[in-house]
C-alpha cells in the first residue's frame, strides 16, 4: 500500500518527484501546479488530501531543488508521452486531473489526446486560450506590489503573504519569488507548448466531465474568461468563487477544495 509522503519516480527521460497523500478515502486525483510550483498549494492540497488520494508530480523542468529532476521536455507530444508513463507508474488508470494556471492547460491537453486516461477535470484558472479582445497583463514585467494586487484579491491578506513567503526580509521575499518566476519563464523552463499552436486546436476533443474554477476578483484576467474557455469543452460548467483573484485555491482553499470534491464525487 502507498504511503504518505514524497515518491521519486524514474521515468524514460530522468527522475520525478511526486507528493503522495493517501488519507482520503475518494478516487484518486493528480493536482497538475501552475508555474510558480507546488510549494504554495500546501494548504489546498491538504484539503483535497481529506477526501480523495492526491498524486502532485513536479513538471518536468520545474523542480530547482533536484539536480536529478527531468530535464525541459520542448514538445507536446512527448509532454503527453510523459504523464501517461507517471501515471502508469503510479498505477492511476484514468484519475481525475485537479490543474490550476498552466497546469489547467496542461490538464485539458492530457484529456483531448489521451481521453481513456482522464474520468473528469477540475481546472482553476486554467491558461492557454487567449484572444485579441481580451488583452492580458505579463506578470512578469510589473512590481512585486502590482504583482500582488493582480494575483490577490486581498493582496495585504493571509494567501498573499504565504505566497510571497520565502525570505524573512519582507522585500527579500517578494523579490526572490518574482525572482523565481522570472528565472523559469526567461530559462525556458515552461515545458508546455504554445496554446495557440496545440490545445485551442483539439480541446473539442475532451469527453471528461468538466468544472472551471475562477476567482471573482481576478485583476490578472477577467472571470468572463472562464465563460469563452468553457464553450469549448461540451458540458462544462463554471463556478465563480467570491473574495478570490487569480489564484482562488490560495486565498479560498476551503471553498476551492470543496467544491473541488463535490464535483469529483457527483
Amino acid at each position: 500500500m502507498l504511503a504518505t509522503g514524497e515518491q521519486r519516480v524514474r521515468l524514460w527521460q530522468g527522475t520525478v518527484e511526486t507528493r503522495v497523500d493517501v488519507r482520503g478515502s475518494g478516487p484518486p486525483l493528480v493536482f497538475l501546479h501552475g508555474q510558480w510550483g507546488l510549494r504554495p498549494d500546501g494548504a489546498f492540497l491538504d484539503r483535497l488530501a481529506q477526501t480523495h488520494t492526491v498524486y502532485a508530480p513536479w513538471h518536468p523542468g520545474t523542480n530547482p531543488d533536484d539536480p536529478d529532476a527531468i530535464h525541459q521536455i520542448d514538445n507536446w507530444w512527448d509532454l503527453i508521452v510523459y504523464y501517461g508513463e507517471l501515471f502508469d507508474r503510479l498505477e492511476l488508470r484514468a484519475p481525475a486531473l485537479v490543474g490550476y494556471s498552466f497546469g489547467g492547460m496542461l490538464a485539458c491537453e492530457i484529456a483531448a489526446t489521451l481521453p481513456e486516461r482522464v474520468s473528469k477535470l477540475a481546472l482553476v484558472a486554467p491558461l492557454g486560450l487567449w484572444r485579441d479582445e481580451r488583452p492580458v497583463r505579463n506578470p512578469m514585467i510589473v512590481s512585486p506590489e502590482e504583482l500582488r494586487r493582480l494575483l490577490f484579491a486581498d493582496p495585504e491578506g493571509e494567501a498573499a503573504e504565504r505566497f510571497f513567503g520565502l525570505p524573512d526580509d519582507p522585500d527579500e521575499r517578494v523579490d526572490a519569488q518574482v525572482g523565481f518566476t522570472w528565472s523559469q519563464a526567461c530559462t525556458g523552463k515552461f515545458v508546455w507548448p504554445i496554446p495557440d499552436r496545440g490545445l485551442k486546436k483539439h480541446i473539442h476533443r475532451i469527453s471528461a466531465p468538466t468544472l472551471i474554477i475562477w476567482g471573482k476578483e481576478d485583476r490578472l484576467i477577467a472571470p468572463a474568461y472562464a465563460d469563452d474557455f468553457a464553450q469549448r469543452i461540451a458540458g462544462a460548467r463554471v463556478a465563480l468563487i467570491d473574495g478570490a483573484g487569480h489564484l482562488a485555491h490560495l486565498e479560498r482553499s476551503e471553498a476551492v477544495a470543496r467544491l473541488v470534491s463535490d464535483f469529483l464525487r457527483d
